[in-house]
């Protein structure tokens, strides 16, 4: 190594553990900075861009190390406390940080690499070559950089690459590993005349056109829309926008620039609208939320976080919007968390009404290219320019802030905050409590049902808390009816899946041309087929779960890998034709109701009919504009959203959520009755819920009907506390994957072992989960519980040791270890 040589500790996109060491090469050295992506090869072909974390002058030892190859930023891409908020999380929830990365970075901003092959032009044959290699070369002679995937489509070979192996050797080609960003500007496309022309000049360009009509009437409409005369400077004119003024073709456009009379040019610009919009003042607040702001702002001067407890249509995003411009006025970022992209599309309209563009979006049905420019704004840190408000959801806490002055975490209950699968599996609103702390920023948490651990945290002082138990404008509590399922079943008095109150209860809706609500949180047509003669149900190849049936495709889906099949004419058991379907999901329920309504304008709204970008929008402007009467949904309409029409709102299946196997469920079946209930009666009177269940005497149901959130969660503490449970307990679920169920159950008895011999009675298990098999992967859950006053730091050490000495065993190195910290 020269004196003086300087290395570089970079992050890769890889689920590898620890930092990978290249040189600097001197003529980068000015280049390569920390925060910065840099080009490297890894392994024998693989090209990645990585991000610089470190620089040293210490040379590794026990191995060559590689130069990096570029480096592809101006500026830092990732800021100091960036870096710290991601050591957190990789630290936190027990993952590498080349997984950080890929969670953080939007994919237009991590680059990849594509084999392609170029034919040489100096080659000169010493040999015959046979005749796939001249048919290789002759379909490389022709075009550029082709890739391997693209050369076999074209020759028509299955594989070319032992022909290209021997082509390289003979020197006839070269053979490159190109970095390809995913991520282009945005160009619009203009047009505008070949020169400047005199008045004289224009008219006699024109008469030469006399002949060739539609030519000439696309000179006129340019010469129109551009409002060109020789004094003024001429507007621009987009291509598009001329081609609709004139009704033409882009062949004759194309003749036009041939002749060099227009010519075409592109600019850049940014897919956000910065457009000037108008903005309006800020409501004045009622008296009860004048005093809630006033508790927020005294309990920030004391505690970092509080938690605002507002009944359903309190008016907690009016607070929310007055605490935001407070922080836009001390120059400050605000970062507003919500937990479903439904709710962004009306919380966007009221916020943009208030801030203008100084509002941005940010979630994943946003296209890679809108999330790198996004991501690209807030790090400019513009006043006038950049985003001061970003409304998103979970995957916004990676944005690149710098001056952070206020997160806000709306329905902070949700699950949805949590993210699964892939690794980092953080939950967002413990996430960005953090964020905040390293900001130096307050935190205000907002529900109506909250978190169970949050609202502990408030009892022990660590939260202040806030509350608001009155409804806007004085609006009274929804009235709660009970439907007992059984009793309507036994006396035969059901429509289809309609107990006789919820029927009527439509009716009557409908007849008053109000709008209606009904919810259930299963979506298809139904949960599963089964046979009428034996009972058999299909279910899923892969994994070990019935499929649900869906109606609109006549397809049998698995919800957790995504095969689909078709509906079989029989039995595969007893071959009897007979098949059935059972259970409802919304599908159903959409079906059913088009039967008894005909003259209902009823839609869905689930994962099904929300893949698009706009679909949100599109059903949520239609039922705010009343073109809906009937909107059936998953808990996506249980989420914050205001409606002034609905007058009912329907649960058609409470026990499908008080029944589900886990010690959350009382807590969220209290949480998704009460969100949901929270949609009626909103503005103009009192709103009627009616919930259908098996167990009308349920406490869990029966708090919901009193609107009692300190019942439930006094029973819930103190059942948690009996069984080692949050948030008495700190959980951490350890998952083994294989393909072979036989050697995961030996992995894991083996590490159960290993653990229960330094953590005793609290490791549990190992046990198959509800689904045990997930895209013919076994799944086995081992679970840790170690008590509060504990170091989860040291726990998730031995945890990392104990999976790495299990992963040293042989026969164990295939099975997969996952890590989920605070499981949901």
């Amino acid at each position: 190594m020269n004196a003086g040589s300087l290395f570089a500790d970079l992050i890769l996109p890889l689920p590898l553990a620890g930092l990978f060491t290249y040189s600097i090469p001197w003529e980068l050295q000015n280049e390569v900075a920390v925060g910065k992506r840099v080009v490297v090869s890894f392994g024998s072909k693989k090209i990645y861009s990585g991000i610089v974390k470190n620089i040293h002058s210490n040379p590794p030892e026990g191995y060559e190390v590689k130069d990096i190859v570029a480096c592809l930023d101006e500026f830092p891409l990732i800021n100091n406390l960036q870096f710290s908020f991601w050591d957190w999380i990789s630290d936190y929830y027990q993952c590498n940080l080349g997984e950080v990365y890929k969670a953080a970075i939007p994919a237009g901003l991590k680059l990849e690499s594509q084999t392609k092959i170029s034919y040489r032009e100096d080659f000169k044959a010493e040999k015959q070559l046979s005749k796939t290699e001249e048919l290789i070369l002759s379909i490389l002679k022709n075009s550029k950089d082709v890739s391997i995937q693209t050369l076999n489509q074209a020759s028509g070979l299955k594989n070319a690459l032992p022909q290209l192996k021997k082509l390289l050797e003979k020197g006839a080609i070269e053979v490159e590993e190109r970095v390809l960003s995913s991520y282009k500007e945005k160009q619009i496309k203009y047009v505008r005349l070949f020169r400047d022309y005199s008045e004289d000049e224009l008219g006699e360009v024109l008469n030469g056109l006399s002949r060739a009509k539609k030519q000439q009437e696309i000179l006129f409409a340019y010469l129109n829309l551009s409002k060109h005369s020789i004094a003024d400077k001429p507007e621009k004119v987009t291509a598009a926008e001329l081609l609709l003024s004139s009704q033409s073709s882009s062949s004759i456009l194309k003749t036009l620039v041939d002749k060099q009379i227009l010519e075409i040019y592109f600019e850049s610009i940014d897919r956000l609208d910065f457009s000037d919009s108008e903005t309006s003042p800020l409501k004045e607040l009622n008296a009860y939320q004048s005093k809630a702001i006033s508790e927020i702002r005294d309990s920030f001067k004391s505690k970092n976080t509080s938690l605002l407890h507002g009944v359903t249509s309190s008016g907690k995003t009016e607070i929310y919007i007055h605490l935001i411009q407070e922080q836009i006025n001390l120059g400050k970022q605000v970062l507003y968390l919500l937990p479903e992209i439904a709710l962004t599309t009306q919380i966007i309209s009221r916020l943009k009404h208030v801030f203008g563009n100084r509002v941005g979006v940010y979630h994943s049905k946003f296209n890679d290219a809108e999330r790198v420019e996004v991501y690209n704004n807030i790090q400019q840190n513009d006043p006038e320019k950049s985003y001061q408000v970003i409304l998103g959801v979970r995957s916004s806490i990676f944005l690149p802030f710098n001056n952070l002055g206020l997160i806000i975490i709306d329905e902070e209950h949700e699950n949805t905050y949590k993210q699964f699968d892939p690794a980092p599996r953080y939950h967002a609103r413990d996430a960005a409590l953090f964020l905040a702390h390293l900001h130096q920023a307050k935190t205000l948490l907002g529900t109506a049902t909250p978190a169970i651990e949050t609202y502990a945290n408030c009892k022990q002082g660590k939260y202040a808390l806030v509350e608001l138990m009155h409804r806007f404008q004085d609006i009274k509590m929804p009235e709660i009816q009970l439907a007992d399922l059984k009793e309507a079943k036994r006396k035969k008095r059901m429509h289809s899946i309609f107990t006789p109150e919820l029927f009527e209860g439509i009716t009557l809706a409908l007849d008053n041309k109000e709008q209606v609500i009904l919810f259930q949180n299963r979506r298809g047509y139904a949960p599963f087929l089964e046979c009428k003669s034996c009972g058999w149900v299909p279910h899923c190849e892969n994994c070990s779960v019935s499929l649900t049936y869906h109606q609109y495709n006549n397809q049998l889906v698995c919800h957790y890998c995504g095969h689909s099949t078709q509906p079989p004419q029989s039995c595969k058991q007893c071959e009897s034709t007979d098949m059935v379907d059972k259970g409802f999901g919304t599908e159903k329920i959409e079906d059913e109701l088009r039967g008894f309504f005909p003259q209902a304008r009823i839609a869905r709204m689930d994962l099904d009919t929300t893949r698009s970008k706009s679909a949100y929008e599109k059903l949520i402007y239609k039922f705010e504009n009343q073109e809906l009467d009937i909107l059936v949904g998953t808990q996506m309409v249980s989420k914050g959203l205001d409606f002034d029409h609905v007058s009912l709102v329907g649960i058609l299946n409470a026990d499908s959520m008080l029944n589900f196997p886990d010690f959350r469920a009382h807590e969220r079946s209290y949480q998704m009755m009460a969100q949901v209930s929270g949609r009626a009666g909103r503005k103009n009177k009192q709103g009627k819920v009616i919930i259908q269940t098996h167990d009308p005497k349920h406490p869990i149901v029966q708090s919901v009907i009193k609107n009692d959130y300190l019942s439930m969660y006094q029973t819930q503490m103190s059942e948690r506390e009996e069984f080692i449970y949050p948030p008495f307990y700190r959980l951490i679920n350890i998952t083994l994957k294989h393909k072979n169920n036989g050697l995961l159950t030996q992995a894991a008895n083996t590490l159960a072992k290993s653990l229960r011999k330094i953590f005793g009675i609290r490791i549990f298990g190992p046990q198959a989960p509800l689904v045990s098999r997930i895209q013919n992967y076994y799944i086995v859950n081992i679970l840790l519980k170690i008590e509060k006053k504990s170091s989860p730091a040291k726990a998730k050490w031995i945890l990392n040791r104990e999976a790495n000495n299990l992963k040293a065993i042989e026969r164990f190195k295939t099975v997969m270890i996952q890590f989920d910290v605070d499981p949901m």
